[in-house]
């Protein structure tokens, strides 16, 4: 266990509560501390744009751990942001001022949401990160507001999704070309528009946001075009960045996202990094990623927390295939790999209303990336294949069986 006595976890988010259970798991029995900014137990991210809106989900049924966390033997710190790092030291300052030693650190701070340039504190603008921001979200969605979403990427399309199965009159507003279009391209992409089209939500893409309107309460959205969009209530869903502030002035490396080797490791010793802040070089695509989805965060907790108490050498790479998934309307949307723009897209199965789907990227022959809209059996081959290095053609197979 390379002589440690205290391992300090700060984020506790699913990476960082995970890492925690497989320390644990691994038979350390030094102290641990887990830190979280947030005054709540680690709790699931996912249903915060689904059903924690929707009012079909509270805070109890997030709950990441049901079992006590007595069994873990750790000291929770909540409510407590990390100011800064002394890795020389091997001290982490808290908010509080109150100073938390360790000799073994995972850092699973997560990410944070992006804003829009001069976005201003009127009532009625919201984001979407925290449980709080959802429970604020949907108090608004019970006033039966008209809605604005800024963003078509995956948050911001399920919360569209969502405020429009509650009945509202909703517009997503996205500044590309089509939703979607950076994580799975503008084809796929115009067939989710047209999906979310059908159910009533408005698409306006090419838009960017000029301003807002309102004096105490948001009124309305101006868009570049000169275009104005009536509502009560807006959610900005453009994205998250790592949330590595606290690391400034630290000698950990820091490179969209906490900068690690193939192990996970950082450029510190005896420091790890898990989840969406970690950004590492994966040798099954031969190139450097930050991935800020569910199944990640579990598969590096594990593998992260196996760097740090490995011996000398013996720490493996992490070579992962990314998951992720996405709940709209009756439209389950699930994806594996890492594919890029210039990759050449196959479109393996097209089923009534393009709603049974499965599209394939490739590079040279080689699959690199699968999307499938509701059949996740046929995603979890293709994510095993991908994961084989296989050919288009093996995948093509897996499609046809």
């Amino acid at each position: 266990m390379n002589g440690m006595k205290r391992i300090a976890v700060v984020g506790a988010s699913l990476a960082g509560l995970r890492a925690v259970e497989f320390i644990r798991r691994a038979k350390f029995e030094g102290e641990v501390v887990l830190i979280g900014e947030e005054k709540h137990r680690p709790y699931d991210r996912p249903p915060l744009s689904k059903e924690v809106i929707r009012g079909e989900a509270d805070q109890e049924r997030l709950a990441l751990r049901r079992k006590s966390y007595d069994e873990l033997n750790v000291e929770l710190k909540l409510g407590q942001r990390a100011q800064s790092l002394d890795s020389g030291a091997g001290e982490i300052l808290l908010q509080s001022g109150e100073v938390v030693p360790y000799d073994g650190l995972i850092i699973a701070t997560g990410s944070e949401v992006r804003v829009l340039p001069n976005q201003p504190s009127l009532q009625g603008i919201h984001v979407l990160r925290t449980l709080d921001d959802a429970l604020a979200i949907r108090a608004a969605l019970q006033r039966r507001a008209r809605v604005a979403v800024i963003g078509a990427g995956f948050i911001g399309a399920e919360v569209a999704a969502s405020a429009r199965q509650l009945g509202l009159e909703v517009t997503m507003i996205e500044a590309l070309e089509t939703p979607f279009a950076q994580s799975l391209g503008p084809r796929l992409g115009r067939i989710l528009q047209g999906a979310h089209e059908r159910r009533g939500v408005r698409v306006l893409c090419g838009r960017r946001v000029d301003r807002f309107g309102g004096g105490h309460l948001v009124e309305s959205v101006w868009l570049d075009d000169g275009s104005r969009v009536d509502c009560d209530l807006v959610v900005v869903g453009i994205g998250v960045t790592p949330s590595v502030s606290w690391l400034d002035g630290s000698e950990v490396d820091v490179e969209d996202g906490v900068r690690c080797d193939e192990t996970l490791a950082t450029n510190v010793p005896g420091v790890v990094a898990a989840g969406d802040v970690a950004s590492w070089y994966n040798p099954l695509f031969e190139e450097r990623m930050r991935v800020e989805h569910w199944t990640n965060a579990v598969e590096q907790a594990r593998h992260a927390v196996s760097t740090l108490l490995a011996a000398p050498g013996e720490a493996k790479p992490f070579e992962s295939v990314p998951m992720f998934w996405s709940d709209q309307f009756d439209i389950k949307i699930q994806a594996a790999g890492k594919p890029k723009p210039g990759d050449e897209l196959t479109i393996a199965r097209r089923g009534p209303g393009d709603e049974k789907l499965i599209a394939l990227y490739s590079r040279a022959g080689r699959v690199v990336g699968a999307v499938a809209f509701n059949q996740p059996p046929k995603l979890v081959q293709l994510r095993m294949l991908i994961g084989k290095r296989g050919g288009l053609d093996e995948a093509l197979k897996i499609v046809d069986s």
